[in-house]
């Protein structure tokens, strides 16, 4: 009778309550409907057949990655340390084929041994070291991003050829990442739904206390989830740095979040005891969606990641209305219930193409702008020496009659390459880069070029692609300045210490080249130590603080950033200036306050807002079918107290 009763309930409702009950029981695919519906309706560049591709090729490393923590959060724990483990697997796989001759197939063997001895070590500390699962994870993510630096030696390493077919497409047109997401996706799915392994992470993350008593050996099974993690990590990788065409050591810097946030996007519970793999591909497609989208609608890199947040929190807070309205996941593997997912999945497909195409329709007459449009990709925004190429890029753009649309990589080179796809999969007439990493820009710029795409590289060069011009200033030529300026100050003789860029950079390492090309001529000057800053102020106040208890003899510091620079004066604090001489990059406006306060002795200056008009009027001119320079070099200058007034960068 209460089944009877039950029934009639429910079928009282009508068809709004189905609807309402298949909106909340589907809410991450629910979601992923409506942003297509809605970025199609604001973008007529949305809804392209190279543009879809690029989402799925943008989605595959988050994907690949989210599939592996989804076996950990499924059983109640958590894994921070996978974005680390992907980049020092694919070091790994570069170093060992490339460096040190071994054969292809047995260094993708090791890197993959590497994922799952990462992966390991995480479930022996949580297992049998009883550590907590963020804490185990966390120093995981230390270890193996200090390991990949240490292989690397700080500097991206050529990938293996035969290796680097996975960022291709098949056929010309199908990208060989997004079938390994798919492989991956399924092998998930199976391990979820078919094998005892992936009903153990279903009753350890439901109760581990039930699961242990019932005779589950609970921390076996943990090594075997964290291996799988590890392994998963080390797939995504090899594809990332595929993409690349080169082992970035600090590839894949915060894709534990965007793993985590596509798991709990797709319906898992950070409890444990639910998660399907199916969920969590539709969560890296809502984050990959969000970011094409809202850089196809030119939204600031920083409002977007405002707004990925806010869709983070929604995702949750629909799961906890679910949750409150009685409706309940299916766990993978349990049965029942797949022929009716299956319908949905299609009566979704179904829906999304009618009012998608129905959207696009309202694209189809509309006339594009009689401006040229030019794509201006920077490798971040969260430095003066970039805002200033930014600001000086949109002021030639205003006077050119250019629609300029900036992006920012935030120092991250897999985030340019999504960025320069779309650039290209939107028919932009013309792009501009300042490459995250000169290799790993390659791939991407090769693509803009085949579709015959002007390309202006600014501030850093583009290997192994053709550009049409590079606007930039020498780093080596700069650095050397810089190191003979900080010399001839202290008479030829002295102590100083230098300040570096964050490991990996090309900036970071062509300066470091001029530091010591300048030094060699003065053989009076003695360097005590050379410690990375990442070309942050608050971590130059620091490596300077700690410099200064070692070696308070200093007389001379060489930053290869104002940033860095204005730091290292903050640490030194009287002596700057007077018994310490120091020595900055760049000429940003708080550096040459510094030079006019006498704090900071001189900034070798790149003119860095020089640097972005000469860069947007070249790209126009390339558009414009006009003759421009192979190089443009825009020249360095040192700027002291004595020239400062007037120098405006």
């Amino acid at each position: 009778m209460a089944a009877d009763t039950l029934k009639s309930t429910t079928g009282a409702g009508g068809g709004a309550a189905a609807v309402r009950r298949l909106l909340l029981d589907n809410g991450a695919l629910t979601a992923l409907i409506v942003l297509l519906i809605a970025m199609s309706a604001l973008s007529g560049d949305f809804l392209t057949t190279d543009n879809l591709l690029n989402v799925g090729v943008q989605a595959a490393v988050t994907a690949i990655l989210a599939f592996g923590v989804t076996f950990v959060i499924v059983s109640a724990g958590i894994d921070l340390s996978v974005g680390s483990v992907a980049a020092l697997s694919a070091t790994v796989l570069a170093w060992s084929a490339t460096s040190h001759g071994v054969p292809v197939v047995l260094a993708v063997v090791l890197a993959v041994a590497t994922g799952i001895a990462a992966g390991l070590v995480n479930g022996f500390l949580i297992a049998y070291g009883k550590l907590p699962p963020f804490i185990a994870t966390l120093a995981m993510l230390s270890v193996a991003r200090g390991l990949s630096l240490v292989i690397s030696e700080g500097s991206p390493i050529a990938f293996p050829d035969s290796v680097s077919h996975l960022g291709d497409t098949l056929g010309g047109w199908l990208p060989v990442p997004v079938l390994v997401m798919v492989v991956m996706g399924l092998i998930a799915a199976f391990v979820l739904g078919r094998t005892y392994i992936g009903r153990s992470m279903y009753a350890i993350g439901g109760n581990e206390e039930a699961a242990r008593l019932s005779g589950l050996r609970v921390k076996k099974q943990k090594l075997a989830i964290y291996a799988l993690s590890g392994v998963f990590a080390a797939a995504a990788g090899i594809v990332l740095a595929s993409r690349l065409s080169s082992a970035q050591p600090q590839a894949a810097d915060g894709y534990e979040l965007d793993a985590i946030a596509a798991v709990v996007i797709g319906g898992a519970s950070l409890a444990g005891g639910t998660g399907k793999a199916s969920g969590t591909l539709i969560g890296a497609l809502i984050l990959a969606v969000l970011r094409n989208g809202l850089n196809l609608l030119s939204v600031s890199a920083f409002w977007q990641q405002v707004v990925i947040g806010v869709v983070i929190a929604l995702a949750v807070l629909l799961d906890t209305v679910r949750r409150k309205a009685g409706a309940t996941p299916v766990a993978a593997g349990t049965g029942g219930g797949k022929g009716r997912q299956a319908m949905t999945y299609g009566l979704a497909a179904v829906v999304t193409v009618a009012v998608v195409g129905a959207t696009s329709f309202l694209h189809s007459g509309s006339s594009s702008t009689s401006n040229p449009k030019v794509g201006l990709a920077l490798s971040t925004l969260n430095n003066p020496f970039f805002v200033q190429i930014q600001a000086g890029a949109k002021a030639e753009a205003k006077k050119l009659g250019v629609d300029l649309t900036v992006t920012d990589a935030q120092n991250d080179a897999s985030q340019q390459a999504n960025q320069l796809q779309n650039f290209t999969s939107s028919g932009y007439d013309a792009i501009i880069v300042n490459p995250v990493d000169s290799d790993a820009a390659g791939p991407a710029v090769r693509a803009a070029d085949k579709a015959k795409i002007p390309v202006v590289a600014v501030d850093r060069g583009v290997n192994k692609a053709t550009t049409d011009t590079l606007v930039a200033s020498d780093n080596v030529a700069g650095g050397e300045l810089a190191a003979r300026t900080v010399a001839e100050k202290l008479g030829g003789t002295g102590k100083i210490v230098i300040l570096q860029g964050q490991a990996g950079t090309s900036a970071a390492r062509e300066r470091a080249e001029g530091f010591a090309k300048g030094l060699k001529a003065f053989p009076g000057i003695q360097v005590l130590a050379q410690q990375p800053a990442d070309f942050d102020r608050t971590k130059g106040l620091d490596v300077m603080s700690n410099l200064l208890q070692a070696h308070p003899d200093v007389q001379g510091v060489v930053a290869a950033n104002d940033e860095m620079a204005l730091g290292a004066i903050k640490a030194l604090g009287s002596k700057a200036g007077k018994s310490v001489q120091v020595v900055g990059f760049d000429g940003t406006p708080d550096g040459l306050t510094a030079v006019t306060n006498g704090t900071l002795y001189a900034s070798v200056a790149q003119q860095p807002s020089q640097l972005g008009r000469i860069a947007v009027d070249n790209a126009l001119k390339a558009f414009q079918g006009k003759k421009v320079a192979e190089t443009v070099k825009v020249p360095v200058k040192v700027v002291t107290k004595e020239n400062v007034v007037g120098f405006t960068g």
